[in-house]
């Protein structure tokens, strides 16, 4: 079993060489299991005076068997890098189940179990090694915007509301065994900066840093985050934490996707990652692209030189994983750009100073 330095050391080689594949949807494998209240409850949860169901994260506590084989059944399918069962893990969305206090439990416990099956899986495989995403969600608030259209001003969360539960969540990924830390789906920039903020935060009372990924989403085709920010400038606004990699996810299918990964590959100095969905949703909610057309639209990013990372979002599945690891397994990874030294500011839009 690798340390972690030697973890980093070795993701740090892999990716000059080749494309990494991260995984695909926790909660689409999860679904298939249909979990009643009970199973979600677990003796821990017994009684609980609140419903529980739809609580995934909370599986990682009462379900831990279940949540360790859906990692390592992505990290069979070809997958590098999973990412913890943490997408609801801080306290501002566990407040809907009443469970604000089980906040380090659940990110700890999550990390544990994907550490143990990146682990069982390196050694299975003769890889070099699995790595470990710890993941620091949206939450179900903004920062940056009203949730009342009849009062603009208002907000239900504080910034430092949201950097105390992302510290708290991401020195509990940190200590379970987390190589990177994976602040993803992205609508609200301004709660992004909170988290990493909170990382900083959690890295000074460690003693240690992890490499970061951001992965934002484009919410609709205006091709703007969903606080109003285009790709160029949302990387504008977290360049400075020099990421290791910078992407999209969730919201759109891969070719819906793509003229937005094309323009942050093009202005970002730093790896890119892109885990779309399975296409659009359709009128039931589910999605409907197979494995081998995800793959084809994957290999043609990676054929055009705009990504390093590849995976799955909502319904992908281990055959999406699988059929994206073959499509890419022979491309060259994008090369990062080198970028004039410029003043990059941004609103809603960039701004470059050229002089």
């Amino acid at each position: 079993m690798n340390t972690r330095d030697e973890r980093l050391a070795l993701l740090h080689k892999e990716i000059q060489s080749r494309i990494l594949i991260l995984d695909g949807a926790m909660g689409t494998m999860i679904q298939a299991h249909g979990f009643g209240e009970a199973d979600y409850r677990g003796a821990r949860f017994k009684d609980h005076g609140a419903d529980l169901k739809g609580n995934n994260d909370l599986l990682s506590l009462t379900q831990a068997d279940c949540i360790r084989q859906i990692h390592k059944d992505y990290l069979d399918a070809g997958a590098d890098i999973v990412e913890t069962n943490t997408f609801n893990a801080s306290s501002i969305s566990q407040a809907d189940y009443g469970l604000e206090d089980i906040v380090r439990d659940l990110n700890y416990e999550s990390a544990r179990l994907a550490r143990m099956a990146a682990d069982e899986a390196a050694q299975e495989h003769g890889r070099p090694a699995c790595w470990v995403a710890g993941v620091l969600g949206p939450t179900n608030r903004t920062a940056s915007m009203s949730p009342d259209v009849n009062d603009p001003g208002f907000r239900n969360v504080t910034f430092d509301a949201l950097r105390e539960t992302y510290c708290d969540a991401g020195l509990a990924l940190m200590r379970g065994g987390a190589d990177l830390l994976l602040v993803e789906t992205i609508f609200d920039t301004l709660n992004a900066k909170a988290a990493l903020m909170a990382l900083e935060d959690a890295f000074d009372k460690e003693g240690y840093r992890l490499p970061i990924m951001i992965s934002g989403t484009i919410t609709d085709k205006s091709g703007r985050t969903l606080s109003g920010q285009t790709p160029e400038a949302f990387w504008n606004s977290v360049a400075h934490t020099k990421p290791f990699s910078i992407g999209l996810n969730c919201a759109l299918g891969a070719k819906e996707m793509r003229p937005y990964l094309e323009e942050l590959s093009r202005v970002a100095n730093a790896h890119i990652s892109a885990h779309p969905n399975a296409g659009l949703p359709n009128e039931f909610g589910a999605y409907d692209e197979t494995p081998e057309m995800m793959a084809d639209q994957l290999a043609e990013f990676a054929a055009s030189g705009l990504v390093n990372i590849v995976g799955g979002c909502c319904g992908t599945t281990p055959d999406h994983i699988r059929a994206f690891a073959h499509a890419v397994k022979d491309k060259p990874p994008r090369e990062i750009p080198e970028l004039p030294k410029r003043l990059r500011l941004s609103g809603l839009e960039p701004f470059t100073a050229l002089s």
